[in-house]
């Protein structure tokens, strides 16, 4: 006895469907594959010169290399954004342990940014009272795709050049040997497909 056609026709969407959705699982498992290999890898940045070196605070590490490559003279001026309220230049361990008394004037702390989407609202408004048109971005190597997303966004017009740090714990190498640099990745991946969406999203509105 034949089905009828009401039944054949839905058991054809939902095969169609479920293919439909094998082919998006593929493409996004394949798009975290390539972010995990490629995008978290950027050329060294050398002895490039900028306006001015932005950090985005999240680990020792990244204030450390942004202070190195202010007193490299890569830069006259560093940017934190994302500091705790109350905390002041001389508070940072990083630079207390330095010893020195002529950073603090170059340095500039941002309290209003509480994520990613801030740290880039809050460096835009800092830098568009000044005569800066390129900065070093100084983040972790696995931070540094959705920041680039979320800066490039608001400051279309500014060179950005990325400066990522190698963090502790992170292994970047062989990172699918790693569970827990492998479930980072993940999601910082997710993280960046939504901050893509939103910044596709936002050209169409």
């Amino acid at each position: 006895m034949s089905q009828p056609a009401s039944r054949r026709g839905w058991r054809r969407i939902l095969g169609r469907g479920l293919i439909a959705l094998a082919v998006v699982v593929l493409i996004w498992l394949g798009g975290f594959v390539w972010f995990a290999e490629r995008a978290v890898i950027y050329p060294d940045p050398g002895d490039q010169v900028a306006g001015a070196i932005v950090v985005l605070t999240g680990g020792r590490e990244r204030l450390n290399h942004g202070l190195s490559l202010l007193e490299q003279g890569r830069a006259d001026a560093l940017f934190v954004s994302g500091v705790h309220d109350g905390v002041g230049v001389e508070d940072l361990p990083a630079v207390r342990d330095r010893g020195r008394e002529d950073l603090p004037c170059c340095i500039t702390l941002g309290y209003d940014a509480d994520d990613t989407a801030g740290n880039a609202v809050e460096t835009a408004a800092w830098v568009a009272n000044r005569d800066i048109d390129t900065i070093r971005l100084v983040t972790s190597n696995y931070h540094m795709p959705r920041s680039l997303l979320e800066f490039r966004q608001r400051m279309p017009d500014l060179t950005i050049i990325p400066d990522p740090v190698d963090a502790e714990p992170v292994r970047l190498d062989e990172w699918y040997r790693w569970p827990g640099t492998a479930g980072l990745l993940f999601r910082e991946y997710n993280k960046s497909l939504l901050a893509l969406g939103r910044a596709y999203l936002g050209g169409l509105i």
